[in-house]
């Protein structure tokens, strides 16, 4: 049975925790503390190893201070989507993610009501204001600099209340189906240009070498036979309707005699020279067919 002397221990017990509660507190390394005391901002009345305002045990004047905690973390805040018209007139959507933190405890409780939430409207009214300004293409292809402008002018704004803008970047950009097809036609036809840029640039190649190879066999006209002739000699199964034996031997009869045309009179004048002379059989067969130049 518990006594009365037990009874009254108990509740001694007690009410010394909560009043050791009600001004004794520990804070993390990455809280502080505004502390307010009759409604002034001061310090505590003991932060071992801190600076009045934590991190660690902080004692506080009993049922007198009032104490704020701030947290000193980076914090990433999204930023709406937003209704922009750029400077080319062209809507779309932009969001954005910001990333801040706290540099001054008391300045972004006592300046500011709140905080997180006046930073978010900042920089919604800032993107609109910028993004605004810009044309679609900047906004597509320099969006570092945008990026740069953006947390500059953010950071200006909420420098005096103790937050320090680190990065604002441009998140996603939202673009209206009509624009879309429009920029995947100008995608295609700059492919198309590129693609007539090269072509005419390996036929201009191609000429400086044809010219270059010409002055070379008008230097050298015997060079002409000879090219004539490695182009006749090139392996192939079938030229036109020409059995490979007949093309196999139309050119080995047209190198040793040279014969620029065959027929009767390149027959006679290979039989003169001790050619070997085309059979009158494949002469027959094929120079009505006008296959025999093209063997050669």
């Amino acid at each position: 049975m518990i006594t009365m002397d037990s009874l009254l221990l108990i509740v001694a017990l007690l009410v010394a925790l909560f009043f050791i509660g009600s001004f004794a507190r520990i804070l993390r390394e990455y809280e502080r503390a505004v502390i307010f005391r009759l409604g002034r901002s001061t310090k505590a009345i003991l932060n071992p190893g801190g600076q009045g305002n934590g991190p660690g045990l902080v004692l506080l004047v009993p049922l007198i201070d009032k104490m704020v905690k701030v947290s000193m973390q980076t914090v990433a805040l999204d930023v709406a989507p937003q209704d922009v018209i750029t400077r080319d007139n062209v809507s779309l959507k932009v969001s954005a993610v910001i990333y801040f933190r706290v540099v001054d405890p008391e300045r972004a409780v006592i300046a500011v009501q709140d905080y997180l939430y006046a930073t978010s409207q900042i920089a919604q009214t800032t993107l609109r204001s910028v993004l605004g300004q810009v044309e679609l293409d900047d906004l597509l292809s320099a969006r570092d600099k945008i990026n740069q402008q953006l947390q500059r002018i953010i950071d200006e704004h909420t420098e005096p209340w103790g937050i320090k803008v680190a990065t604002v970047e441009v998140k996603q950009i939202d673009l209206p189906q009509d624009m879309q097809r429009a920029m995947a036609k100008q995608a295609e036809a700059e492919r198309e240009r590129r693609a007539k840029v090269i072509n005419a640039d390996g036929e201009f190649q191609a000429a400086a070498k044809l010219s270059e190879a010409a002055e070379v066999l008008t230097r050298h006209p015997i060079a002409v036979q000879l090219r004539y002739l490695a182009r006749c000699c090139r392996p192939s199964t079938r030229v036109g309707t020409v059995p490979r034996r007949d093309v196999e031997y139309v050119r080995f009869v047209c190198g040793l005699g040279g014969l620029a045309q065959l027929g009767e009179r390149g027959v006679r004048n290979a039989e003169v020279e001790g050619s070997i002379p085309l059979p009158s059989t494949i002469i027959k067969k094929y120079s009505r067919l006008g296959l025999l130049r093209r063997v050669c």
